[in-house]
């Protein structure tokens, strides 16, 4: 699934070709995806895009009289094209831009294109949204704070987008392994010198992938269609039963929350 770095990485290889054009078309060739495409959205045409901005891992379009809330989904991606590159049968919505067309390709369907003239904080889906880690916000302080009390296990709860958005599962096993924190460890049981030291790990990594245009797993790729990067460092994601590149002991894997973690044993304690 997109996680905060790749949602990043559409939004900033996306802006620059759409904000401040006017939508001249809006084609949509399969009406539902996660949920009914609203109608509002084929009445775009003529309106201004004024922004475009990331919360969590939902991209909002600012359209002048409302926002356009884009969600990729498990596999979905969203590409800038020519108006007469083929179209493929899992693309599904276009916007187009002048000579530029906004193509959402989704083989799953389990992504979004839902509408909202409210302020977009206040729609339901993102109303109780927690904080953004790369945020000042977000601090080594502000998470010993939220975690006191809490048996949770520290990869949950940093994965728990109630409390810190856009974490997933990838980047929860970087974040800690670089933190040297089991996954395991209950969060409340964290000192504040390991939270200090983990909420500096989650924003390095986010901060790495996103200047390595993401992870490029199954069907991910950025808006001009190519491949992110951030795969070829992992330390400890999808690595069980490779040696450790900081120790050499074998990486294992166990499954938290029905996902794969990865972790060093020995780099990582409790």
């Amino acid at each position: 699934m997109p996680e905060l770095p790749e949602v990043e990485t559409t939004c900033r290889g996306i802006s620059p070709h759409l904000i401040g054009q006017t939508i001249t078309a809006v084609r949509i060739f399969h009406p539902r995806l996660r949920w009914p495409i609203p109608d509002e959205v084929h009445t775009l045409v003529g309106r201004t895009i004024r922004s475009i901005t990331r919360r969590a891992k939902y991209l909002l379009m600012d359209c002048e009289t409302g926002h356009l809330i884009v969600h990729l989904g498990m596999s979905g991606s969203l590409r800038i094209v020519a108006p007469d590159a083929p179209r493929g049968k899992h693309d599904h919505v276009e916007i187009q831009v002048g000579a530029q067309v906004l193509r959402l390709r989704d083989p799953r369907r389990f992504g979004a294109v839902l509408w909202t003239e409210q302020p977009p904080h206040t729609h339901p889906l993102l109303a109780h949204l927690g904080v953004e880690p790369l945020d000042a916000a977000f601090d080594g302080a502000s998470l010993y704070a939220q975690t006191r009390k809490v048996n949770t296990p520290i990869k949950l709860f940093v994965m728990d987008a109630k409390r810190v958005v856009g974490v997933g599962n990838i980047y929860a096993s970087e974040s800690l392994f670089l933190a040297g924190i089991d996954p395991r460890t209950r969060a409340g049981k964290l000192s504040a010198a390991r939270c200090e030291r983990l909420a500096k790990a989650i924003k390095s990594v986010l901060r790495a992938a996103i200047s390595a245009g993401g992870s490029s797993l199954r069907d991910f790729v950025g808006s001009d269609g190519a491949s992110g990067y951030f795969q070829l460092n992992y330390r400890a994601y999808d690595r069980a039963g490779a040696p450790c590149r900081t120790c050499g002991q074998l990486i294992r894997r166990i499954v938290m929350g029905q996902r794969s973690t990865f972790f060093c044993s020995k780099c990582q304690t409790r």
